[in-house]
């Protein structure tokens, strides 16, 4: 079977003027917020008198700054969450008294209510999800406003994973004419003509006036230099308190395509007119592109076949908790580009705005994900790691009552993003025995599944049989707003879901570390689509998708380090990415990168080589840390997508020429111990030099040195400053973990420092931190003035550094 996706056109709203809700004029509120992390009685009210609360600017995470504790959920990072409220005095000028007022919410977590001037907006129980409220009723125009929400992380193990608490994205105040567009109410779609392409837009209005209303909408496409495209305009007459939608179509002889290379972005220019009054605005990015997924040659962009190298990703920055600026973002998709990595999967939940821009600007394919669970909720540990009873907190119990509204806001609000090629509506769901149950379980000849899993069947559990009524009920949803895209999900029981309607009915097929079901499976289900939403990092994974055509990709877990889903105290979190905390590439990075990317690369790493590790194979977690013993034996290890490889120390071949090894991806040397630097030459066939990396021994910490950061900063933006300590020759000592402190002088906040140190549970909301691996970056936002910023870093013992950077 050949699932195809038409040639398709997306939108993504900009920042600036316009908020991500898609209409109207939008102000962005994040400054000089109230907080207490109480909960207060009548918090809402306007007479409450808010003065010692503490003053933050969003958005903010109030977990991240909590104190860990062994005895808090490893789930979350033996972090804290707790009840907040959230407070702001707010001014609506009085020339706005003929617009309507809407306040947007791009994701608080969780089980938010938003008041406004006392009065209760509504509630919102998903802590992913963006949701607007009009407050227009409530208004006090040319007066202060106050705006009150009260969040509700009291079930603070209600994730597998670190969540954070509080209003941790940006918040909007939205003034719009009482006649819209609708809360992302522009969608578009392409048909491809015989000659060119042909753009079909829908375009909803709400017409918000006692009385009806004649309109004429207008669509322009732009081209990179503002150069209309094409043009259309259409008539629309909507009764009192209606609404209604135009469909057009424009048409475009030859764009230039979006792709991972090229990820080309136009502008689409919606407008809404009252007779000759613009009443309302819409601009979004776009770009064109088309792809096809096929059950036995897999996937192809633009008519090129390709493999997905993916990775998921949770949606914290360690320090700095979920509230990540779009700065720090962008540094680490960037550097996932890097490595060889083309496409995300938001694992489980929505993300942020600013990760979809990004990745439409970067060219990064995204499997925008919605739900870790459905109507039951899965064990977790709620005080430390393997302690006590596993729990039941979740996000279960709104499920039923939020679950589909939830998912179609998901697909409405992400649907224009060009980078996002499928929906997944849940992941490990499916999970044997946590919750659902099925026979086959039991194993058996007579089932063909021949291994009991986790006790057998379980009669009194969720039947599993109620999977497939669920997943075709969410697909429906997703139907319901994007037909352009197939719906899949990250199945984790898939012999089990086997048995059930759930595989099918999705349009491609997730599989968690089941690569051994694929060719059983494709054998089987001739017409299935696969891939591996989720999979482990070692070669043999990889193997299973390139030995394969019929199956497409792979997504690892993870891409970076995430904070919870912790082991055993100290642990701040899950430790398998690619990258670390601090957005570096960690070895195993390196060692993806060997695999995935198309530029000659080499890597050395080292460990010590002991009776009990001699016999293995070759790591790819292997640090290029060289300082050991006189004659200690090293095992010496090179990531490389060279032919072969040579082993120098100090200018002698000490390692043989090796070719590359096709059964581990990793050459490697066992050599004796000596100071000095240690290089290795990647070849080709021919043994000419393609690549080259050096590690050399270091002395004691001697300084602080200042290896990247940034001249100039916009008003509000985030630098990023890397220190490393270095000898006295200024080689860098991976051995130092040295306490570091960072003084910032001017208008600049310093939000974090972060080392990446997994198993270092100390204070994270000081400005002390002690390296890793002789390394950590700061985080500094930039004030609102303009001038010069200087930042010092000193530790005991070791020469200070400093840097300073201009705010524009």
């Amino acid at each position: 079977m050949k699932l195809i996706i038409a040639v398709l056109l997306c939108l993504a709203c900009t920042n600036g003027l316009y908020a991500q809700s898609g209409f109207g004029k939008s102000e962005q509120i994040n400054g000089d917020w109230k907080f207490t992390l109480n909960d207060v009685e009548d918090g809402e009210t306007i007479p409450l008198d808010d003065s010692r609360w503490e003053t933050v600017d969003l958005p903010h995470d109030w977990s991240v700054k909590g104190q860990l504790s062994p005895t808090l959920a490893s789930a979350t990072g033996y972090l804290p969450g707790g009840i907040g409220w959230y407070r702001k005095h707010l001014e609506i000028p009085a020339d706005k008294k003929d617009e309507k007022v809407y306040l947007y919410f791009e994701g608080v977590y969780n089980r938010s209510e938003v008041f406004v001037n006392g009065v209760s907006l509504g509630k919102r129980p998903n802590g992913y999800i963006s949701f607007l409220y009009d407050a227009t009723p409530y208004i006090k125009y040319g007066a202060e406003n106050v705006i009150a929400a009260r969040v509700d992380h009291s079930q603070s193990a209600d994730s597998r994973w670190y969540t954070g608490s509080g209003i941790y994205r940006d918040v909007w105040v939205v003034y719009a004419n009482p006649v819209h567009i609708e809360q992302w109410g522009v969608y578009a779609y392409p048909e491809q003509l015989k000659k060119g392409y042909q753009l079909q837009v829908e375009v909803n209005v709400e017409n918000g006036l006692s009385e009806a209303s004649a309109l004429t909408v207008k669509n322009e496409l732009l081209d990179q230099n503002n150069e209309p495209l094409a043009k259309s305009s259409n008539k629309l007459t909507l009764a009192a308190n209606q609404s209604g939608k135009i469909q057009t179509a424009l048409k475009v002889k030859k764009p230039e395509l979006w792709s991972l290379e090229h990820p080309n972005l136009y502008k689409l220019k919606t407008s809404v007119y009252k007779g000759d009054e613009l009443i309302d605005e819409s601009i979004t990015t776009t770009g064109f592109r088309h792809f096809t997924f096929d059950s036995n040659t897999g996937f192809a962009l633009n008519g090129e076949s390709m493999k997905v190298k993916g990775v998921c990703l949770h949606h914290d920055a360690g320090v700095l908790g979920s509230a990540v600026p779009r700065e720090v973002w962008k540094r680490r998709l960037l550097t996932l580009k890097e490595i060889g990595v083309n496409a995300i999967r938001t694992s489980h939940n929505p993300q942020a705005t600013d990760l979809y821009d990004l990745c439409d600007e970067l060219g990064l394919l995204v499997l925008n994900e919605a739900f870790d669970e459905w109507e039951f909720p899965k064990r977790k540990w709620l005080q430390g790691w393997n302690v006590g009873t596993p729990g039941f907190q979740g996000s279960y119990d709104f499920f039923e009552e939020w679950g589909e509204k939830d998912l179609g806001d998901m697909v409405k609000r992400d649907r224009n993003h060009p980078s996002i090629f499928a929906w997944s509506i849940g992941n490990e769901v499916d999970y044997p025995n946590d919750p659902y149950s099925h026979p086959v379980l039991d194993g058996g000849a007579e089932t063909g599944f021949t291994q009991p899993i986790f006790g057998g069947y379980k009669k009194d559990a969720p039947d599993a049989e109620r999977l497939g009524d669920i997943a075709e009920r969410l697909v429906k949803v997703v139907k319901q707003y994007d037909q352009s895209r197939p719906t899949t999900a990250g199945l984790a029981g898939v012999a089990m879901s086997n048995q059930t309607g759930y595989p099918f009915a999705l349009d491609i097929a997730g599989y968690n570390y089941t690569e051994s079901l694929y060719d059983h499976d494709h054998e089987k289900y001739p017409n299935r689509v696969l891939y591996g939403s989720e999979n482990r990092h070692d070669i043999e994974a990889w193997k299973a998708v390139t030995s394969r055509d019929f199956v497409f990709g792979q997504f690892l877990w993870t891409g970076i380090d995430y904070l919870g889903e912790s082991g055993r105290w100290p642990s701040r979190g899950f430790y398998s990415g690619l990258l670390d905390f601090g957005g570096f590439i960690k070895p195993r990075g390196y060692f993806r990168k060997s695999l995935w990317s198309d530029k000659p690369m080499a890597y050395l790493g080292t460990y010590s080589v002991s009776e009990r590790n001699r016999d293995r194979g070759p790591s790819m977690d292997a640090w290029p840390i060289w300082n050991y013993e006189p004659g200690q034996s090293v095992r010496v290890v090179c990531y490389t997508n060279a032919a072969q490889a040579e082993l120098h120390l100090n200018g002698k071949v000490v390692g043989e020429k090796k070719p590359y090894n096709n059964e581990t991806g990793i050459i490697f040397w066992d050599i004796p111990y000596e100071d000095g630097k240690l290089e290795v030459i990647g070849m080709d066939e021919n043994g000419n030099k393609v690549s080259q990396n050096a590690i050399q021994s270091s002395g004691r910490p001697n300084e602080i040195k200042v290896i990247s950061d940034e001249t100039t900063i916009e008003k509000g933006k985030v630098a990023h400053i890397v220190i490393q300590v270095v000898d006295e020759d200024g080689i860098p000592v991976m051995l130092s973990d040295d306490e570091v402190s960072c003084e910032v002088h001017g208008d600049a906040k310093l939000l974090g420092l972060e080392a990446s140190n997994n198993s270092d549970m100390t204070d994270y909301t000081d400005n002390k931190q002690r390296v890793f691996h002789g390394r950590m970056i700061a985080y500094i936002r930039a004030g609102e003035q303009t001038g010069k910023v200087k930042v010092e870093f000193s530790a005991n013992w070791l020469k200070p550094a400093e840097t300073s950077f201009e705010i524009r």
